[in-house]
């Protein structure tokens, strides 16, 4: 699909804040970007893990937001899960590159760092889901969709945020708590933007192959006989979290139990597909386009 000059453009700067946004992923000194109005607020979630063990912590959230005062419609957006040798390190999420894009249509961009990563990594981690062959997505997706609707809850009392529309988006275990927060059918919800989302996945010790992707299978079959809004579901076919099978059997299963998604597979993608929603900027874009656009919201 061919870009328009203004998309061009925007690809162009997303592309520069992608490489920014590569460079900072480890904890570093936090950087703000003043002509997104970006800032850090922090606000108290209650989650349980896997076993039941209940905590109420502090979570941390990205903010940014057109200029203007708004009221500005909502998109939270949900960042991955690192593989478990390199957790630790994962920093605070600043989805810069998707934000810009985002707010460049007239959206502001709320992104939380979940309980269990950056500042609160350490003893409690409610998504974890369990061994390989036992993992269980159901703790872990309920986890991360309640600190979406915590994010929410937070916007509300922002008076530059229009909470009653807003759209839920995010990549790789963040398209996972998209998918969730989907199922609850919270109010004020449009949508659902799913970038490569699911778990279980490891690159390095079975490429391709991830754990048990039929529990994911029957979980996300059952949660889309409560889910009314539309989704877009974007995978790439050499994701080597997911592989190229278990994506499709996945939105067929939404599909089948009366989940509305289409279903965007593009093309191999840089190394990993399951980064595509850096590396391959110029053919999702038109897609989500696309799909804002049935929403209501087609500022270029």
């Amino acid at each position: 699909m061919a870009l328009g000059t203004r998309h061009l453009s925007l690809l162009i700067g997303l592309c520069f804040a992608c490489v920014a946004w590569a460079q900072t992923a480890a904890p570093a000194p936090d950087i703000f970007a003043k002509d997104l109005r970006e800032e850090i607020v922090r606000t108290d979630v209650t989650v349980k893990d896997l076993y039941g063990r209940e905590e109420t912590r502090s979570m941390p959230i990205t903010i940014f937001r057109p200029a203007g005062e708004g009221p500005f419609p909502l998109v939270v957006f949900n960042h991955g899960r690192a593989v478990s040798d390199k957790r630790a390190t994962q920093g605070r999420s600043r989805p810069e590159y998707v934000a810009r894009y985002l707010v460049d249509k007239g959206f502001v961009v709320l992104a939380p760092t979940r309980i269990g990563y950056w500042e609160t990594y350490g003893d409690f981690d409610p998504e974890a889901s369990g061994a390989c062959n036992a993992m269980r997505p159901e703790p872990m997706s309920v986890a991360a969709s309640a600190q979406v609707l915590a994010a929410v809850a937070y916007a509300k009392k922002l008076p530059y945020v229009d909470a009653s529309r807003w759209i839920v988006a995010g990549q790789s275990v963040g398209g996972l708590a998209s998918i969730a927060t989907v199922g609850r059918n919270p109010p004020g919800l449009l949508g659902g933007i799913n970038f490569s989302g699911g778990t279980g996945g490891n690159p390095a010790t079975s490429p391709g192959r991830p754990c048990r992707p039929d529990q994911l299978t029957n979980y996300w079959s059952g949660l889309a006989k409560t889910a009314t809004v539309p989704m877009v579901w974007l995978y790439w076919q050499n994701d080597k979290y997911w592989g190229e099978d278990s994506p499709k059997r996945w939105v067929k299963a939404w599909q089948d139990s009366g989940g509305q998604a289409d279903l965007a597979f593009f093309a191999a993608s840089g190394e990993d597909g399951h980064n595509g929603i850096n590396s391959d900027m110029e053919h999702w874009l038109p897609v989500v386009d696309g799909f804002l656009a049935k929403l209501g919201f087609a500022r270029p």
